[in-house]
């Protein structure tokens, strides 16, 4: 059975193998520690040392057992057209000799649009692909990058039917390119919205549900302009990543650097209306494709579609009966979708599975006895009983560091590095906060037994915590926790075949009659979900959770009770 490898050397730094029919996946940051795996310099190509090595061991593979090996583009060079012989040269430099040189490029919004299509299971599909900006674009479209790429994909092809492309405008200087990245535009607001210490595209989208969109909408229609075949035009600087030339609204200069200065309030409105008009547009775009295409599913892909309520304003308003959104629909899943493309497209083998779960990465190991942090006392052996008994810590309302199974690839915890705990309570959702040393206004997801999703839930939610719907209102006030401010939340639906949190939140519905529990991801602020035993007890310790779950091992901290004596109670 041929190996393919798929590679990120950008931002999210990334290594995928299929072999077998199995997918091995990991992002290098979860080694370096450092988010995103940022190089120290912009502009450096990184390469998924660690991530690469644990898919070939995983595999239990070598270099030269590869036989073809795909990447992302991503360098801009318009000169040089769309795969550049330059960038493919300076990438296999990068690698063992027998990997280089089986070394080829495809775009970076092809690599993120099959992320989403080679494992939706569906046959015929419009993509959506967009982001900041990715790779070149060649002489069919002209000079410039890909910022909005529509799609048409079918098993036996793929192809590009929509490209957001560049307005040229006369200057003093000559002929200049404007480039409409909803991408920049919604991190150069961002950033103009979101003191620096908080991720500021994740931040003013929580933020916005506390604002009126009313009070700056109207002047950001003016900088956003939606025209046929879903043309979307920024206004020069705004769909850059410009976030220095003062943005003047309701009688403010808007700044990166004065955002501390503005009051809270008024940067929620501009939150709100940033969200408002940034989802307008993308909706504007896929109905545009759905036009073109007729088909009734849409994949969703590229760093904008981390935007969960975005998501599910598309589900809602597009035109389309499905949504699919990629799994990792980040830069880090390019490095899926480019492993995917070889496997399915170069080589003619079946398309993988539709996941239940993004579980493709390490295991995390046992606990180390001597690992076993001052403050609390270690529980062994529990096996079976372990469910049961972390089931009895939640509903008793404690903190629960959860580590199970294999690591997630992507940015949500999905139940294998999470922190988990009663949905019912405000003063734990404050709490967590706290510790996490996140904003208030933030809010945390629910992860929900997949059956009984609508029963809580106006939509079934996504396996991969990718989406918001609005919490039913009958049983808002039993879901304080995970219920944001404007009655929505970020709903992760768990499959029967889920690996690492069904059985938990079956053990939890039976003893508090409540189908789904607040999870969060297993990290420190600012750095990357954890990846091993041992990381998480340290994490455990320095967070202060009231336990930690790691294979069969319970650590307990000192202040609570042994909960095995009530473990078996029902509710």
């Amino acid at each position: 059975m041929p190996a393919v490898l798929g590679l990120n050397f950008h931002h999210d730094t990334s290594a995928a193998l299929v072999v077998d029919g199995r997918l091995y996946a990991a992002e290098e940051e979860r080694w370096s520690g450092v988010k995103h795996n940022h190089p120290t310099r912009k502009g450096t190509l990184t390469t998924p040392t660690r991530a690469l090595q644990w898919c070939l061991e995983a595999a239990d593979l070598e270099p030269q057992d590869i036989d073809v090996v795909w990447a992302a583009s991503m360098r801009p060079n318009p000169a040089a057209g769309w795969w550049l012989a330059e960038e493919r040269d300076e990438l296999a430099a990068l690698l063992p000799a027998p990997l280089g040189e089986h070394l080829r490029l495809l775009s970076h919004h092809t690599a993120h649009v099959l992320s989403g299509y080679l494992l939706s299971g569906h046959e015929y599909a419009a993509g959506l692909v967009i982001d900041a900006g990715g790779s070149s674009l060649g002489s069919d479209f002209g000079p410039g990058r890909e910022r909005i790429t529509g799609y048409g994909l079918r098993p036996d092809r793929i192809d590009r039917l929509h490209q957001g492309m560049p307005t040229v405008v006369r200057s003093p200087a000559g002929p200049r390119r404007i480039h409409s990245s909803l991408g920049h535009f919604y991190r150069n607001l961002a950033r103009r919205v979101i003191p620096p210490g908080d991720e500021p595209e994740g931040s003013m989208m929580a933020l916005a549900a506390f604002g009126d969109p009313q009070r700056y909408a109207a002047q950001l229609r003016d900088l956003v302009r939606l025209g046929d075949d879903g043309e979307v035009r920024i206004e020069y600087p705004w769909g850059s990543a410009d976030s220095g030339t003062p943005l003047l609204l309701g009688g403010r200069a808007w700044t990166a650097a004065n955002v501390a200065e503005q009051p809270e309030h008024q940067r929620a409105d501009l939150a709100a209306a940033v969200q408002e008009v940034f989802a307008e547009s993308v909706v504007h775009v896929a109905r545009h494709l759905q036009r073109l295409t007729g088909s009734s599913t849409l994949v969703f892909s590229g760093g904008c579609a981390l935007n969960s309520h975005l998501n599910g304003q598309l589900a809602a308003d597009s035109g389309f009966d499905t949504l699919f959104v990629a799994p990792a629909p980040h830069d880090a899943g390019t490095a899926v979708g480019a492993a995917l493309y070889g496997w399915h497209y170069q080589l003619g083998q079946e398309r993988l599975p539709v996941p239940t779960d993004a579980a493709w990465g390490p295991h995390p190991g046992a606990v180390p006895t001597p690992a076993v942090p001052t403050g609390y006392r270690a529980l062994t052996g529990l096996g079976r009983g372990l469910e049961p008994t972390v089931a009895a810590l939640l509903a008793e309302q404690h903190i629960v560091g959860w580590v199970r199974g294999p690591l997630e690839f992507g940015p949500r915890a999905l139940g294998h590095r999470s922190i988990l705990a009663h949905p019912g309570h405000t003063a734990t959702r404050d709490r967590l906060n706290a510790i996490k040393k996140r904003a208030t206004y933030r809010p945390f997801a629910p992860a929900v037994l997949a059956e009984h999703a609508t029963e809580w839930f106006m939509s079934e939610g996504d396996p991969f915590m990718n989406r918001v719907a609005h919490v039913r209102r009958c049983q808002a006030t039993r879901i304080p926790a995970v219920t944001h401010h404007d009655g929505t939340a970020r709903v992760q639906a768990v499959d029967p075949h889920h690996q690492g949190l069904r059985e938990l939140l079956e053990q939890f519905h039976e003893r508090t009659g409540l189908p789904l529990l607040l999870n969060t991801s297993f990290n420190r602020k600012g750095t990357p979900i954890l990846r091993t035993a041992e990381q998480a007890v340290a994490a455990a310790a320095d967070l202060g959770l009231d336990a930690l779950a790691v294979g069969d091992t319970l650590l307990l901290a000192d202040h609570v009770s042994d909960p095995r004596a009530t473990a078996l109670l029902t509710r």
